[in-house]
């Protein structure tokens, strides 16, 4: 498991909170939280470490969630 240093955690806890303000109020829950944490938790595995790739990487999952309410 990787290590994550306290100033990327807090871009990440910080991209996350951005990305759930672009989820449709119908799809706000925990589970859509979680599944947009693990996202930017495997783009931050990856090497993608600043902001607007961690954003990026939970916002282009938000279809994805849609589709699985449908």
């Amino acid at each position: 498991m990787p290590q994550f240093d306290p100033e990327l955690v807090f871009t990440m806890r910080t991209a996350l909170e951005e990305a759930m303000t672009k989820v449709p109020s119908d799809l706000v829950t925990i589970s859509t939280k979680a599944f947009l944490a693990e996202c930017i938790l495997k783009a931050a595995a990856q090497g993608h470490t600043n902001y607007a790739d961690l954003v990026a990487a939970a916002t282009d999952h938000i279809q994805t969630i849609a589709s699985m309410f449908s």
